[in-house]
């Protein structure tokens, strides 16, 4: 039961194109977003849509699929774990943000 603890799993669509860092340590890092929608009828019998947006952060290999294999629109399947921090922005204002930490990236369909 320890292995169900804190993870996620994503199927959506990336956002934009992942932006790619080449950091000091050597280590490579993707970030992106994904859209993951949820359709239903409301009460007039309307389809709604309802699209969330994820954030997610990938480190090593994973990180060089992302930036070869992952462009905007492309549908991927995620799992990782959910992970919060802060950060100042450039006012001075505590920002707090969850992403997800991919640990393993599905290539999908074609682009959307």
């Amino acid at each position: 039961m320890s292995t169900l603890r804190n993870t996620v799993q994503l199927i959506g669509h990336v956002g934009n194109d992942p932006e790619i860092l080449n950091l000091e340590s050597g280590k490579k890092l993707a970030k992106f977003s994904i859209a993951t929608n949820e359709s239903y009828k409301n009460a007039k019998g309307e389809k709604i849509t309802d699209t969330q947006w994820h954030n997610i952060v990938a480190w090593g290999k994973t990180a060089e699929l992302v930036e070869n294999y992952v462009p905007k629109g492309k549908e991927v399947g995620i799992e990782g774990k959910l992970t919060s921090r802060s950060y100042e922005d450039k006012e001075g204002v505590k920002r707090y943000i969850t992403e997800v930490v991919c640990n393993e990236l599905l290539l999908l369909g074609g682009n959307k």
